[in-house]
């Protein structure tokens, strides 16, 4: 049993408490936020958890074996930090830190104390997302063209991160997990429409070494509500809906063939090919109820998270170079592995 101690009860800790709470190989021993009246609601709903305004006094706790982290990004690394000198295995929502600096640093921390690190990167551990990299894996698809990602709603501002950090993260973890392949360069372009606060419009495009290209739309201020993904392969071609309430993914085998043929070299230069849309059946779980199992079992057993802390710096490193990329007006920005 994995005794878990929660620091943040805002928009996810919530989550987190509950789906902790119910996982059978872990237990909720203590929960830490600034607001009172946000421990006075955990108290009402979980009787016999213990509630801290002290992130520090939950940290130092002997009784927890690892620490939940669901506070502001500029606070993940020195709460993240304490938890591992500390002795504490770690949960980081996403992103996992600032800068790729400190996310290498909370990785050398963890490694040399033995410990677990893992990122709160939420999509992996979706049965729609597991089974695009499956069908990537097992070759349904062919070689990956292109990965189009459309993430945008009306809200919410956020005056620490800005609309790539809130959203463009999620594409990112999604890339990292399903392609067999990092990418070398990462150009974006973005604005803020509100004065003294971070790019609330960007857009990403990421290159890679086998041809493949990904981009990514992410925006705060569109009318409706868009979680829809395109990945082109040279077999078949997937439309990735998240909003639907069921068949979220779709196959197509539509594509084209390309004409190599000497002898047809006058002739049209592809071959459009037309075939069934599928839907696969997916069993639709609980993504940080899955999660959540998953980090027990990588503590208990010594295992390396999924979206473990080296996901998370391999993240923050395209997102601080999408960042500059927007600094410099979308110049692309090479993608250094250290």
């Amino acid at each position: 049993m994995v005794r878990v101690g929660v620091i943040g009860y805002g928009y996810w800790g919530p989550n987190l408490v509950r789906n902790f709470e119910t996982c059978a190989d872990t237990e909720i021993i203590c929960v830490s936020d600034q607001r009172q009246d946000r421990l006075d609601l955990v108290s009402r709903q979980y009787r016999g958890i213990q509630v801290t305004t002290d992130a520090s006094e939950l940290i130092s706790n002997p009784d927890i074996d690892a620490v939940a982290i669901a506070t502001p990004v500029n606070t993940h690394y020195p709460l993240a930090l304490e938890a591992i000198q500390a002795g504490k295995h770690v949960f980081i929502e996403k992103p996992m830190t600032e800068t790729a600096e400190q996310a290498q640093h909370l990785l050398d921390e963890a490694e040399k104390r033995g410990l677990t690190i893992m990122v709160d990167h939420t999509f992996i551990y979706t049965d729609s997302v597991k089974k695009i990299r499956e069908m990537i894996d097992n070759g349904d698809l062919g070689d990956i063209f292109y990965y189009d990602s459309m993430r945008v709603n009306l809200g919410l501002f956020q005056r620490d991160v800005s609309v790539v950090w809130d959203l463009a993260v999620h594409d990112f973890s999604i890339l990292q997990y399903i392609l067999d392949e990092r990418p070398t360069k990462v150009a974006a372009t973005g604005i803020s429409h509100v004065p003294d606060n971070p790019e609330n419009t960007a857009f990403i495009t990421l290159f890679y070494p086998s041809g493949c290209i990904a981009h990514v739309n992410v925006n705060w201020l569109a009318p409706v509500k868009v979680r829809q993904t395109l990945i082109g392969g040279s077999k078949k071609m997937v439309v990735y809906d998240d909003i639907e309430p069921s068949e979220k993914i779709k196959v197509y085998d539509k594509g084209v063939d390309l004409v190599t043929d000497e002898d047809q070299i006058y002739q049209l230069l592809v071959n459009y090919r037309a075939g069934d849309m599928y839907a696969p059946s997916l069993k639709n779980t609980e993504a940080l109820g899955v999660e959540i199992a998953h980090f027990a079992d990588c503590i208990t057993n010594g295992k390396e998270p999924i979206t473990g802390g080296q996901m998370g710096l391999e993240v923050v490193r395209l997102l601080e170079a999408a960042t500059e990329s927007m600094r410099v007006q979308g110049a692309p920005i090479a993608i250094t592995s250290e």
